[in-house]
């Protein structure tokens, strides 16, 4: 499976963005997609996640009504819609996928940056 992010940039705090991941190879085999961020100097930290087949959602609380996330499978692409966006949100945010018979994230997109300036 690979995965390729995009949609990151620079935007004011308040504003909104929506990041893509768009899914190629064994995509059939993905059961879980998660969206991941890393600030400077922090640990990566989960957001949220989206099962692929049933379009369940788990968000971390940091994000919980301000992010949503959504899929497309017919285009084997997941999206993180972002609003009310806020300085702590600047990060590199990553998609990652689980699949079938798997327990944790075994494949990671390269990473989008998105600076939110206060």
């Amino acid at each position: 499976v690979q995965l390729q992010a995009s949609g990151g940039g620079l935007v004011q705090a308040g504003d909104s963005l929506r990041l893509s991941c768009a899914a190629s190879g064994r995509s059939g085999n993905i059961l879980l997609m998660g969206w991941f961020r890393q600030a400077p100097g922090k640990e990566r930290e989960f957001v949220g996640a989206i099962t692929w087949a049933g379009g369940d959602t788990l968000y971390a609380d940091s994000v919980k009504g301000r992010f949503t996330i959504s899929r497309d499978n017919a285009k084997n692409s997941v999206f993180l819609q972002m609003n009310s966006l806020k300085s702590e949100d600047t990060a590199v945010y990553y998609c990652a996928a689980m699949t079938v018979g798997r327990n944790k994230y075994d494949y990671w997109g390269q990473g989008t940056q998105v600076t939110v300036s206060s």
